[in-house]
């Protein structure tokens, strides 16, 4: 992870902190300390998983680019959208806690290529690779929520699995999008655990 990452992820945790505490403002600090872990769980899952498929996985803020089904239909340059978990705390006072704020890129690593196409060929990464890597990202954070619920850190448990409610979202590129579009069903296993554990109220 390098110093970028790094530092998105910590811009991200204080966006989501902010929005979070919107009603309560004594949760700021340690829902900061939670996103912060979230996210980076999620983060390094995902290089773990990404090494594996020998590609290389980037963070960044999410962005906004394609609107519509057909490939014309898009903005002339992606739209950041670190600022809508904010707004929608602003409009719905607090009442709405929008966490997708994050999405990766991934990169076909050298030894990939030249292993398995020879040295003067290219391969894309496919989009089963990308849908792996952003389940592995989602099934940590599931994880952890169990765990941190078992270990009374309620507010932890419950801010992972709405980040994995938002994140699994099909929408632009959340990981959501990611995993609908390369296996429906597998996007409704991850959908279906989240909504039984969301319904159950265990998070709650």
């Amino acid at each position: 992870m390098d110093k970028k990452e790094i530092s998105t992820i910590f811009i991200a945790s204080l966006i989501l902190a902010l929005a979070a505490g919107f009603k309560n403002t004594e949760i700021f600090y340690p829902a900061a300390l939670s996103f912060f872990i979230i996210l980076t769980l999620n983060v390094l899952t995902k290089k773990v998983v990404g090494y594996h498929f020998e590609t290389d996985v980037k963070t960044k803020f999410w962005t906004w680019y394609q609107f519509g089904i057909r490939k014309d239909m898009h903005f002339k340059a992606p739209v950041p959208m670190a600022w809508l978990p904010l707004l929608i705390a602003l409009f719905s006072k607090g009442f709405v806690l929008w966490l997708a704020i994050l999405e990766f890129d991934i990169k076909a690593k050298t030894e990939r290529v030249a292993k398995r196409h020879g040295i003067y060929r290219f391969t894309e990464v496919t989009e089963w690779n990308v849908a792996w890597i952003a389940t592995w990202g989602l099934i940590i954070n599931l994880v952890a929520a169990i765990f941190a619920y078992v270990a009374g850190f309620e507010l932890f448990a419950k801010l992972s699995v709405y980040f994995i409610a938002w994140s699994i979202l099909p929408l632009s590129r959340l990981d959501g999008a990611k995993i609908f579009y390369a296996s429906r069903a597998l996007w409704v296993v991850i959908l279906t655990i989240t909504a039984i554990i969301l319904g159950w109220g265990l998070m709650i």
